[in-house]
C-alpha cells in the first residue's frame, strides 16, 4: 500500500533532520534544542511522538485549518455591507478608518483591502518598478554648474500671501549663490535674479534646470517662432550654457536645498517677524551667510570659473528684456502690441524697408528698437487713437460688470411690457386630418 503523501514546510523538514539525528545519537538534546530554538523537553516529547507515529507527528495540526484568530463570516458580511453601502468608492485605508469612526468595526486596512478585492470594490495596484539613480560626482570648481529652481511655498505662513523663491546652487560646493523672493514663478523673475547674480558673482559655465516652459520650449510641433524662450535666448548671448535635467533627481542638489529652505527659511521668517517679500529679500544675504557657513563644503580645486568679464548695464538691460523680431514696412513702421512705431531717418531710409528690428521691451514700459546692433530712433504714430487693449474671454464678463455697476448691481437690458418681443406667441400646430 502506498503511504499517504505528506506536505511539510522547510521549518519541518529541518526539525526532522535534527530529531532523526537526537535518535541515532549524533547530537545531543541540549544543542539540538539550540539549534531549533525549544526546549530540552520539548525535544523529549518530539522524539517521543516521532517513535510512535512517525513524520506525521512533525506536521503542525493546524495546517488547512482556519486560524483561531480570523474573522468569522457574519462580521465580514457586515463590513463588506457597510463598505458596499457608503464606502464603495474609498481607497481600503480611508475606508478603514471611516469604518473605526463611524461604524465602530475596528479592522486592519490590509484585512480591508483583501475583502474588497475579493468583492470586486477594489482592484489591487500594480507595484511600481524601482529605478535606480546612480550618484553623479560634483564639478570641480566653483561656478562650473549652478543648479537653479524655483520653489512655491507659503513662505510666510499665515502672516502673508503664498509666494516663489528662485534657488541658484552651486554644484561643486553646496553654497547657495543666490535667492530671491516673488510672487510667482516668471521669466522677468529669473531675468532679474539672473541679473543680480551675474553682477555679484560674474558669469557661471552652465545653469542646470528642469524643463519648464520658461527655460525651453515644450511644444514639439511648434511650426513658428525661433525654437527657444527668452530666458534660453538671454543665456545664449550671455554664453552660459543652459542644461535640462531629465528627472528631479538629477538636480537633485536643489531639490534637496528646497526640503531645507523650507523648513529652516520658514522659521527664520517667522522670527524676524518678517511677512513680505521686499522685506525677506532684504534678509536674504544675513540668512546666506550663516546657512552657507554650515552646510558648503570646499571645491576639489581652488580656481573659480565664474568669467568676471561681463556686459555693461545698458547692454544687460537689452538682453534682460522681451525681444521679439518685427518687419519694417515700406514707410519704416512697425506694430507691436497695438502700438505703431514709426523710424525717424535723416535721407528716405531705402535700406530699411522691409528691415527685421528687433523690438525689447524691458516689461517696464521702455521700448528699445535694434538693428544690427545700433538702436533706432523712432516716434509713437496716433497713439491716442490706438486700439483698445483687448480683452480675453475669460475678463469680458468681469470687465463689463465693472464699466456697468450699478448700486453693487450689473444693469442688463430689460425690455418693457408693451415690447413687441413680449406680444410674440407662438402658432400653434394643425392637428392632421
Amino acid at each position: 500500500m502506498i503511504g499517504a503523501l505528506l506536505t511539510m514546510s522547510s521549518k519541518e523538514v529541518d526539525c526532522l533532520e535534527v530529531i532523526k539525528d537526537v535518535i541515532e545519537k549524533r547530537i545531543k538534546q541540549k544543542d539540538a534544542a539550540d539549534r531549533l530554538g525549544v526546549s530540552s523537553r520539548h525535544i523529549r516529547r518530539l522524539q517521543k511522538s516521532y517513535k510512535q507515529s512517525g513524520v506525521e507527528a512533525l506536521v503542525s495540526k493546524r495546517r488547512g485549518k482556519t486560524s483561531n484568530r480570523a474573522f468569522q463570516a457574519i462580521f465580514k458580511n457586515k463590513v463588506l455591507e457597510c463598505v458596499k453601502a457608503t464606502y464603495a468608492d474609498f481607497g481600503p485605508k480611508l475606508a478603514s478608518e471611516k469604518l473605526c469612526e463611524r461604524d465602530g468595526l475596528i479592522v486592519s486596512k490590509e484585512t480591508v483591502r483583501q475583502w474588497m478585492i475579493e468583492a470586486n470594490l477594489w482592484k489591487g495596484k500594480k507595484r511600481k518598478s524601482v529605478t535606480t539613480h546612480p550618484q553623479r560626482p560634483r564639478r570641480t570648481c566653483l561656478g562650473e554648474l549652478v543648479q537653479i529652481d524655483g520653489s512655491p511655498h507659503a513662505w510666510f505662513e499665515s502672516r502673508g500671501d503664498e509666494c516663489c523663491l528662485l534657488v541658484f546652487i552651486d554644484d561643486a560646493t553646496s553654497k547657495i549663490m543666490q535667492l530671491h523672493f516673488l510672487p510667482a514663478e516668471t521669466t522677468l523673475g529669473y531675468f532679474d535674479a539672473t541679473r543680480k547674480y551675474i553682477k555679484q558673482h560674474g558669469r557661471p559655465c552652465a545653469f542646470y534646470s528642469d524643463k519648464h516652459g520658461i527655460f525651453r520650449v515644450n511644444h514639439k510641433e511648434a511650426e513658428s517662432g525661433t525654437g527657444e524662450t527668452q530666458f534660453g535666448r538671454a543665456m545664449r548671448e550671455l554664453g552660459i550654457e543652459l542644461i535640462y535635467a531629465n528627472t528631479p533627481q538629477a538636480k537633485g542638489r536643489v531639490e534637496r536645498a528646497n526640503s531645507t529652505l523650507q523648513d529652516r527659511l520658514v522659521k527664520e521668517l517667522r522670527l524676524e517677524n518678517i511677512s513680505d517679500i521686499e522685506s525677506a529679500n532684504a534678509y536674504v544675504p544675513e540668512f546666506l551667510e550663516q546657512f552657507n557657513k554650515r552646510f558648503a563644503v570646499p571645491p576639489m580645486s581652488p580656481e573659480n570659473a565664474h568669467r568676471t568679464a561681463c556686459p555693461d548695464d545698458e547692454t544687460l538691460s537689452l538682453i534682460f528684456s522681451h525681444q521679439e523680431l518685427r518687419c519694417l514696412s515700406k514707410n519704416l513702421e512697425l506694430s507691436y502690441n497695438n502700438i505703431i512705431y514709426q523710424i525717424n531717418v535723416k535721407n528716405k531710409g531705402y535700406g530699411l524697408r522691409n528691415a527685421k528690428v528687433t523690438v525689447c521691451d524691458n516689461y517696464q514700459g521702455s521700448i528699445k528698437l535694434v538693428y544690427k546692433g545700433r538702436q533706432l530712433d523712432y516716434q509713437i504714430f496716433d497713439k491716442a487713437n490706438q486700439v483698445v487693449e483687448p480683452v480675453s474671454s475669460k475678463d469680458l464678463n468681469t470687465k463689463l460688470d465693472e464699466v456697468i455697476k450699478i448700486d453693487g448691481r450689473s444693469k442688463g437690458h430689460k425690455p418693457k411690457a408693451e415690447h413687441p418681443w413680449k406680444q410674440y406667441k407662438p402658432h400653434k400646430k394643425k392637428k392632421a386630418a
